[in-house]
């Protein structure tokens, strides 16, 4: 009875936790706001979400990049919903493809610095899986009170173009349809791509507006007749195709893409796909409420992978790592994951849950190798509070165990692919392939927590360091002050822990349903399948 007491409070506490993220994503799919939606709909222009939803197969899966990317950011400009960009992966006449889509009820398009990475992100996503890209042009351009931070360093604006060039030498097809302005230096990525569109009265593109030709050079221009279609399809023959309105100019991408020839193919093994035998929906019950609880890390993959048949590697060994073979939606994966179960070693000694000790860094790195060796996608799920500390773990050398597992990860070619299910602290988010360590694709469950380490931890460590602080200067602080000091640091910390707070920033790609998991990872193999891999596996001197 407690047990089931227990599975229904982690149930609606995991329940609550995905209505509150789909409430918020509802907001942020109206991007400006309805009455920008509606100015924008009386030029007779669909919305950014609108245009691709058209684009797409109907009834055909797909995943949205970064809808999250400057959540609760720039308030001080008034926001930028989803980066006032919209990213999704998806299929064209049964073709997968990236497609990035400038909303323009958003400060019309304008680009902010998280604006920027977004779209970065979606190039480094096409030019790692070779998937064609369609930009859907719509913006005014850099959002010039904030130039600072998009427009001069590597990783700003002008990096895009630099994308565009390295795509278009890797043979990455790039089709972008100019469906409103394209002002100044952004008018280069439309026509550096290898086809470009243009929709008749709507769509424009110039490197300076008509006012700014007046006020350089004294010439009256309309800003039509400067950069419209007819100039553009008739005259300068920059654009390539002129349509009649949106749907028109997105029926002819869709005609575009459809005869695109077949890929190269990066040889993953793929069966046929059999739904979990165990109810992946029990994952909202078998999901602790408690952070700080133990839990089957085994009974969550069985709801994962296909048939819910795990085949593990070196189970009696390493056990706070769980790595082993498996299929999700029919493509062989090998899964490396936190065990957050409590465990009794061999020697009697109790290891905790979720923490990497010498032999589990060991293993994995056995096994990333392994994979590395058969050509099978490594699935990293995480749930990690950091390596073992403490004079026992030192001696024992844990920097080196943990360092060849960081090596052997760094230096995988297959496709890696990371879920933070739950916790996700220090190297421990390093050693299972956090955001720095290049995964194909980064997702979050709403209960991730990402951080140096948690808030709790945080603040006991600062309060140490501000009381020692205060007692070198002959003070002391009072059991108040040390309390408020305490809430203080953590309540920073939590925020800055929070799965919102790492999405807004793209440190992930998307907070994901857990029964969407399937999905997101079946996709990424896809998309991976597209390019073979070229580079040996070389796992460095420290696997030695």
């Amino acid at each position: 009875m407690s047990q089931n007491l227990e599975f229904n409070k982690n149930e609606d506490k995991l329940k609550l936790m995905m209505s509150e993220v789909k409430s918020r994503l509802h907001t942020i799919y109206k991007g400006g706001g309805d009455k920008r939606i509606a100015k924008h709909q009386e030029k007779g222009k669909m919305t950014a979400r609108e245009r691709i939803d058209y684009l797409l197969d109907k009834d055909s899966p797909c995943i949205e990049v970064g809808a999250f990317a400057g959540y609760e950011m720039y308030k001080e400009h008034g926001g930028c919903p989803s980066g006032g960009v919209v990213v999704v992966i998806g299929y064209i006449k049964g073709k997968m493809c990236i497609v990035v889509a400038n909303d323009a009820t958003v400060k019309a398009g304008a680009w902010f610095p998280i604006t920027g990475k977004k779209n970065l992100r979606a190039q480094e996503i096409a030019l790692e899986n070779r998937l064609p890209i369609i930009y859907l042009v719509d913006s005014a351009g850099v959002y010039l009170p904030m130039q600072d931070e998009i427009f001069p360093d590597k990783e700003h604006f002008g990096r895009i173009f630099r994308n565009n060039a390295i795509l278009s030498s890797e043979g990455i097809t790039q089709i972008a349809a100019i469906m409103g302005s394209c002002v100044a230096g952004g008018a280069y990525l439309p026509i550096m791509s290898d086809e470009a569109l243009i929709v008749d009265k709507t769509g424009s593109i110039f490197l300076a507006g008509s006012y700014l030709v007046k006020a350089a050079i004294g010439e009256n221009i309309d800003n039509e007749t400067l950069g419209g279609a007819t100039t553009h399809s008739e005259i300068s023959g920059v654009t390539d195709y002129k349509s009649k309105d949106d749907p028109d100019c997105l029926s002819s991408i869709r005609n575009i893409v459809d005869k695109i020839g077949d890929f190269d193919k990066a040889g993953f093994n793929r069966a046929e796909p059999k739904t979990p035998a165990k109810d992946p929906k029990e994952i909202y019950g078998l999901f602790p409420e408690d952070r700080s609880k133990p839990y089957s890390t085994m009974k969550i993959i069985e709801r994962l992978v296909d048939n819910s048949e795990f085949e593990e590697y070196k189970a009696g060994y390493g056990k706070t790592i769980i790595t082993g073979y498996a299929r999700v939606d029919g493509w062989a994966v090998g899964i490396v994951a936190n065990n957050r179960e409590v465990i009794k070693s061999k020697k009697g000694e109790m290891q905790f849950g979720g923490v990497i000790y010498s032999d589990s860094a060991d293993k994995a790195s056995r096994f990333i190798a392994n994979c590395n060796q058969k050509k099978i996608p490594l699935v990293f799920l995480q749930d990690v509070t950091g390596f073992m500390v403490g004079s026992r773990s030192e001696h024992g050398g844990i920097i080196k165990d943990g360092a060849k597992m960081v090596n052997t990860m760094s230096n995988s070619v297959v496709p890696k692919f990371t879920v933070i299910m739950g916790n996700s602290y220090g190297a421990g988010n390093y050693a299972m392939c956090g955001k720095a360590y290049d995964p194909r694709l980064i997702v979050a469950w709403p209960t991730a927590q990402l951080a140096v380490m948690g808030g709790a931890q945080a603040a006991k460590v600062l309060l140490q360091i501000e009381t020692a602080s205060l007692k070198s200067r002959g003070e002391e602080i009072t059991p108040e002050q040390e309390k408020k000091l305490f809430e203080e640091i953590k309540a920073r910390y939590d925020a800055q822990t929070s799965p919102y707070y790492a999405a807004a920033r793209l440190w992930t790609d998307a907070i994901i349903d857990p029964l969407d998991t399937r999905k997101w990872i079946s996709m990424g193999i896809e998309m991976a399948n597209h390019a073979p891999i070229k580079k040996a596996y070389n796992p460095g001197v420290l696997q030695a």
